[in-house]
């Protein structure tokens, strides 16, 4: 939208040009919408890696990771698909981490399901050593 102006002090006249931004929207699982806030996801992954040994570059990199992968799906992107790209990074980088992340989005109930997503997690190829 192009706006004509006019500056009150001297009366010079000037254009303004205004783009409206696409917001990135999550579709939540009960299916409102909210904007997407890295803030929230670092903070999820603050809880999920207290007391882990996980340097602040890599947690800085999981979240811009997880940011960059949700700009490219586009204006939607689905809180389930930001959850198993989570729970994707966190496999790569600390097991703790995963696993108590995947207590929370699992909704686990008991310890077998710890169990099974242990088993799972030794059964999972691993990721490469980085420089390989």
């Amino acid at each position: 939208m192009r706006r004509r102006r006019e500056c009150l002090a001297c009366g010079h006249r000037f254009t303004t040009q205004e783009r409206a931004s696409a917001v990135l929207m999550v579709r939540k699982r009960d299916g409102h919408l909210e904007p997407f806030a890295a803030r929230k996801v670092a903070r999820g992954l603050e809880i999920t890696l207290a007391d882990r040994p996980v340097s602040q570059e890599d947690f800085d990199a999981i979240v811009a990771r997880i940011e960059a992968g949700a700009k490219g799906a586009g204006p939607e992107v689905n809180a389930d698909d930001i959850g198993r790209a989570l729970l994707a990074e966190l496999r790569d980088i600390d097991e703790v981490g995963y696993l108590r992340f995947a207590s929370v989005y699992k909704e686990f109930q008991g310890a077998s399901d710890f169990h099974r997503e242990m088993e799972a997690l030794e059964e999972a190829e691993p990721a490469p050593l980085k420089g390989e």
